[in-house]
């Protein structure tokens, strides 16, 4: 791979000195890291990588990616973390985090993607928005050596902010990128990032916090549930896990209890993939079982959702639709508080 510089002096940054693709979380960091880098006058197309783990909506136009790419005028590729991710977060060679969160094996999955991008639009190198110790198990120097190894990127990975702290790249090293220009920060402090995003007015990106529901404790929870009792896993498994209270009947039977109207209403819409509990003649939630209840499970699954009415009304009788041939069941009896308590997948 060539890595001529197009430009030879750093007085004509309006000309193309090369091309690079950078990953654009939505978040400062990484929008600071194209920032540097185009300011020297390279051609950077982003890249985001969408996931059902995901808290942001990249797609919409107030979303912190679409704002930052505005900011900086960069057009935005947007990748799906597919099935082949699962297989990441089931078993990663490197680890999880404190919760199920595979952060080692995810950044080498994402550098592996932006490689293959890189290589279809003719870029020479890879722009992220790391800080060295920012983050503890994926950003030590160390780390993101043998991530970049093991992704097949070596020496073509651009780290902006905290490039002067960190081995010269091919980059630098061929001149297409002024490593004076870039950063040395190191550690979790944030205020030279803060400074720079005032001096060049950017706004709209993420909260720091991340936005990666893996790094959740309780959904996390939910995922090994998951993974543990489900081999083939689709689009609506991963959906559901955002959605209700969560009860693990038996291996290989669930139910989801909607919360709210708004998830009552998604659950009706997700029916088909499971077995549906409505209410027939009184107010309360809507069931998804997810698995084959027998005959005894269906009438459990009637007393579950009777738990989840106004305890005044508990003692009555009442007449549950189930979406197996529209049959109904009366069910009269709640289940006790502490059953449901001892089965929650929190």
């Amino acid at each position: 791979m060539s890595f001529r510089p197009t430009c030879s002096s750093d007085s004509c940054p309006s000309q193309v000195r090369g091309k690079a693709v950078a990953l654009l979380s939505g978040g400062l960091d990484s929008a600071l890291a194209i920032h540097l880098v185009k300011r020297q006058g390279i051609d950077v197309t982003a890249v985001h990588f969408t996931s059902f783990f995901s808290l942001l909506d990249p797609v919409r136009e107030d979303s912190p990616v679409e704002a930052c790419a505005r900011q900086l005028d960069v057009p935005v590729h947007y990748l799906q973390k597919g099935e082949d991710f699962l297989d990441v977060i089931r078993n990663p060679r490197y680890g999880h985090g404190k919760n199920i969160n595979p952060c080692i094996d995810c950044r080498i999955y994402t550098l592996r993607k932006a490689k293959l991008l890189m290589e279809e639009i003719g870029a020479s190198f890879i722009v992220t928005g790391e800080v060295v110790g920012q983050r503890p198990m994926s950003q030590r120097k160390h780390t993101m050596r043998m991530i970049e190894k093991q992704a097949g990127c070596d020496g073509i990975v651009l780290r902006p902010l905290s490039a002067k702290i960190l081995p010269v790249t091919r980059v630098e090293e061929s001149g297409i990128v002024a490593r004076d220009q870039l950063l040395g920060i190191g550690g979790r402090g944030r205020k030279v990032q803060l400074k720079l995003a005032r001096d060049m007015k950017l706004t709209g990106f993420s909260a720091p916090a991340g936005g990666c529901l893996l790094t959740d404790k309780n959904f996390s929870v939910r995922v090994r549930d998951l993974l543990a009792d489900t081999r083939e896993i689709g689009p609506e498994d991963l959906q559901l896990l955002r959605l209700g209270r969560h009860v693990r009947i038996r291996p290989g039977l669930k139910i989801i209890v909607g919360r709210d109207e708004r998830e009552n209403l998604r659950l009706d819409e997700l029916g088909k993939h499971g077995t549906l509990f409505v209410p027939a003649d009184f107010i309360g939630p809507s069931v998804l079982a997810s698995g084959n209840p027998d005959p005894d499970e269906e009438i459990l699954i009637g007393r579950i959702l009777l738990r989840y009415t106004k305890p005044s009304r508990r003692g009555q009788s009442f007449t549950v639709h189930t979406s197996l041939g529209d049959r109904t069941l009366t069910v009269k009896e709640s289940i006790p508080d502490h059953w449901t308590a001892e089965r929650m997948i929190v």
